[in-house]
């Protein structure tokens, strides 16, 4: 058994990401006790039931007391309430850090309140899943993914280092990025992406001309994979979209010009052009599977009812 990284880690929300933490910090012996919080008295009571932290607590200032690392998992236009609340518990020498998909307005929003003897690091971990809440959570979420950490100038390198080892005891691979490019990078491969499939998911539910029946009956032909990123916590994606709103914007505006760019191919009939982009994206999908970011089993891995790669 190794020894504890951490005397004590305070868990602000105890969500996906939370409860994932909580469980890989108990099996890879992470933390000598682990401290929950969240606002939520059901959510606390189930996350006490299902034996996460050592102690609980609703008021996150009481939770962060003597912590010395601090890991704030609560959607990104909660930071910083968050931090304001937490200020006055933090212990000298503590590191804060969180776990949202926004980088430049988590910094902005809860910088100022973190105390200058408070090591803050923030930081993402790029794993997740559609499910959210406490039973949602799995130790094995971090293994072989990424953790982006975006430290400002001056950060303290040993603090630094340290929330980088932590990280990679969860099993992530941690990179260090700025803030303003990991928004801009995440605005194209995770932001943009879901804001699509939510609104493709949203026309086909407004559509009259095709049945809600048919459309759940004959999901399997592609509406079935944009179903599984817009079933993404409501909360969380909208306070994205609020504070990374220039990114988005930005990939928006591109994504809109290139898809002018494919109507005019399809109107026009032009086959060649049609060909080439589809030639084209299918390497991307080639390298996701090199890289280990995804399966190459036949469809995206899942099973059938005999334990089979299904249609």
């Amino acid at each position: 058994m190794s020894e504890p990284s951490f005397r004590r880690v305070a868990l602000i929300g105890i969500g996906l990401i939370g409860s994932s933490l909580a469980r890989v910090m108990r099996r890879e012996t992470i933390a000598e006790e682990i401290v929950i919080s969240t606002r939520s008295q059901a959510t606390l009571d189930r996350a006490e039931e299902l034996g996460l932290g050592d102690r609980y607590y609703r008021d996150a200032r009481e939770a962060v007391e003597g912590a010395d690392l601090v890991i704030v998992c609560v959607p990104v236009g909660a930071c910083e309430a968050v931090a304001e609340q937490i200020a006055p518990g933090l212990a000298p020498g503590a590191i804060v850090t969180d776990a949202g998909s926004v980088k430049g307005a988590v910094i902005k929003a809860m910088k100022p309140y973190i105390p200058d003897n408070v090591h803050f690091i923030a930081g993402h971990p790029i794993a997740g899943t559609e499910y959210s809440g406490p039973d949602a959570g799995f130790a094995s979420l971090f293994e072989n993914r990424w953790c982006v950490l975006t430290p400002e100038l001056g950060t303290d390198e040993k603090a630094l280092a340290k929330l980088t080892a932590f990280w990679e005891a969860c099993g992530s691979s941690v990179e260090i990025m700025d803030a303003e490019h990991h928004d801009l990078v995440l605005a194209v491969v995770s932001h943009l992406p879901h804001i699509i499939a939510y609104n493709i998911v949203g026309t086909a539910d407004d559509l009259e001309t095709v049945t809600k029946s048919e459309v759940i009956k004959y999901s399997a032909s592609g509406f079935r994979d944009f179903t599984r990123l817009a079933a993404s916590d409501p909360t969380m994606w909208r306070d994205v979209c609020l504070t990374n709103k220039e990114a988005i914007l930005e990939m928006l505006a591109r994504f809109s010009e290139d898809l002018s760019a494919l109507q005019r191919a399809i109107r026009w009939g032009d086959g060649d052009r049609l060909f080439d982009l589809f030639t084209r994206t299918r390497v991307i999908r080639r390298q996701l599977i090199e890289a280990g970011q995804e399966s190459a089993a036949p469809n995206f891995g899942r099973q059938n009812d005999r334990g089979e790669p299904g249609e």
